[in-house]
């Protein structure tokens, strides 16, 4: 159906989405999507990778600038620091799937530098349909929604990840849903405080352990 005169039609990644799903027919479609205008500051799309059969998934906000550059997610200082906390949590991150809610690296230029620009809600609006296919192709037992970008966009507006970060939620977007900070706020937070803010990012990490080995264990009784 055409839009009214005179309103403007919403563009999404729908319409670039395929309609048989795999993971990697969705990684090569995304290399062309042009579903919100990020796709002409971002050197390429960076799309979610891991297990297709991973039991957990975890989502962040967006690439950075080395995802950007290399293509991959979490594969910065950021990502490091996950891989740490997700080992120290009990958790398999060999058997884990990581992306992003918004597949482009937002930027702004200081200098030579390409900083960090925060995704507007209609971009993660725009992207979300990728994420949609990928929680539906993985059905991953657990969702873990790293920082308020992420928790926000699958949660709505109004979720504060201050106020329920490391509690399971109810959502039907996977038996077992956590939020908790993105690893790079570890990163920023202040030299006095960043090993207490680490321990809260594993701390909440292993809630997740726990509720995975609770679910197995209720399956082989």
């Amino acid at each position: 159906m055409r839009p009214a005169a005179g309103t403007k039609q919403l563009v999404t990644a729908a319409e670039f989405v395929p309609d048989t799903l795999s993971l990697p027919r969705l990684r090569e479609a995304a290399a062309g999507c042009r579903g919100c205008p990020l796709w002409r500051s971002g050197t390429q799309t960076v799309f979610g990778e891991g297990a297709r059969a991973a039991r957990v998934m975890l989502v962040g906000e967006q690439p950075g600038d080395r995802e950007d550059r290399e293509g991959h997610p979490f594969v910065g200082p950021a990502g490091r620091l996950l891989d740490e906390a997700l080992e120290e949590a009990g958790i398999d991150r060999g058997a884990a799937y990581v992306t992003n809610v918004v597949k482009h690296f937002k930027w702004t230029a200081r200098g030579k530098r390409r900083i960090h620009a925060k995704p507007s809600w209609g971009e993660v609006a725009a992207c979300r349909p990728w994420l949609d296919a990928e929680l539906a192709v993985v059905e991953p037992e657990a969702l873990v929604l790293l920082g308020a970008t992420a928790a926000q966009g699958l949660l709505g507006r109004s979720f504060r990840v201050t106020k329920q970060r490391g509690e399971p939620i109810d959502s039907d977007l996977a038996p077992i849903v956590v939020a908790t900070v993105h690893p790079s706020a570890v990163l920023r937070a202040p030299d006095e405080t960043r090993d207490e803010e680490r321990a809260a990012l594993v701390g909440d990490l292993r809630v997740v352990a726990a509720e995975l080995a609770r679910a197995r264990h209720t399956a082989t009784r």
